[in-house]
């Protein structure tokens, strides 16, 4: 409980002397599938910090300094720092069972703090960020899931105490997005992005591309580089709007939701290294408000019934909700 009050006192703490900011809430649930297993809850509260053309931009915070160097040193019109805290629930396909298999998901609680920089350019943004958490009985996946439960009468999950152990996890990534195709009248575009990490929580590559319909896309391309951390999703701003469509093609080197605990015996799973994820959404922007929605739903190409079980126990709906401060 101190570590995890400590990662809390660490979030709110954090000073915002921005041009503009922002708060956003996210609910990641795969009800919206109508499912209740495998990335079953997220819940992410994050806070922006806005800076427009102005004099001087600020630097990164010391949290991503580890992948800040690989920034353009070029000045860049547009900067937003963004601050994350959230908790994520993942559990096997069934909540029945007290002792679950060897072969099924594990169960697992993740509560996380993440900071990342965005830099934006004309028609291309790049991305730092460094995500530190909690693995483990200290994140209280358990009390929330079995909570929740309760509160709208669904299956108590009995197999909690097979979950993965305490451990310190952490993920830095780097990434970009193109603007890489605008239409004449400019409410279509395609935006292409590259992105790579290395941690204990997760080492990847991917690489994916979106096509979005709408109204000022061009102040919101940058946004789809939060969607990549579960902290957000692609927003409209400024009385804008856009419906959207993508692909993304990853390849996991590591992740502990499958892999288990990095340095001890534990509860993991085989999976499908390759990994493909189709996303559509649509969002919309007053003023001072934004919302999005959007379903994530996972495709194998192998045919393997492992891999088509992991693409059931990875589909799940987001609801995003930002407002002005």
């Amino acid at each position: 409980m101190r570590q995890l009050m400590l990662c809390l006192s660490v979030f709110f703490v954090i000073p915002a002397y921005a041009e503009s900011n922002w708060v956003s809430a996210t609910l990641d649930n795969d009800f919206f599938v109508n499912e209740d297993n495998g990335y079953t809850n997220g819940i992410y509260v994050s806070l922006y910090d806005v800076y427009n053309n102005v004099a001087a931009l600020p630097k990164p915070d010391a949290w991503v300094m580890p992948l800040s160097w690989s920034l353009p040193s070029k000045n860049t019109g547009q900067v937003v720092n963004v601050y994350s805290f959230g908790q994520s629930l993942t559990t096997p396909s069934d909540l029945t069972v007290a002792n679950p298999s060897e072969d099924s998901l594990p169960y697992s609680g993740l509560i996380s703090f993440t900071n990342t920089y965005i830099a934006i350019g004309p028609g291309y943004a790049d991305k730092v960020s460094t995500t530190l958490g909690i693995v483990g009985p200290i994140a209280l996946g358990k009390q929330t899931q079995k909570t929740i439960h309760k509160i709208i009468s669904a299956q108590d999950p009995k197999g909690w105490d097979t979950q993965l152990e305490n451990e310190l996890v952490f993920h830095f990534s780097r990434g970009r997005t193109w603007r890489s195709w605008v239409s004449d009248s400019n409410n279509m575009d395609i935006l292409t992005g590259l992105e790579a990490g290395v941690g204990t929580l997760k080492s990847d590559v991917g690489a994916g591309f979106m096509l979005r319909y709408g109204r000022n896309l061009n102040e919101s391309f940058s946004t789809v580089l939060l969607s990549d951390m579960r902290a957000s999703n692609p927003l409209a701003v400024n009385r804008g709007w856009f419906v959207y469509a993508g692909l993304k093609f990853d390849y996991t080197f590591n992740q502990i939701f499958t892999d288990g605990n990095t340095f001890r015996d534990s509860r993991s799973v085989d999976y499908d290294h390759n990994s493909n994820m189709f996303t559509s959404g649509l969002t919309y922007a007053w003023d001072d408000a934004s919302l999005s929605f959007a379903i994530n739903a996972p495709f194998s190409l192998n045919g393997r019934e492992n891999a088509r079980e992991m693409d059931k126990l990875t589909r799940y709906g987001t609801l995003t909700f930002a407002w002005q401060l």
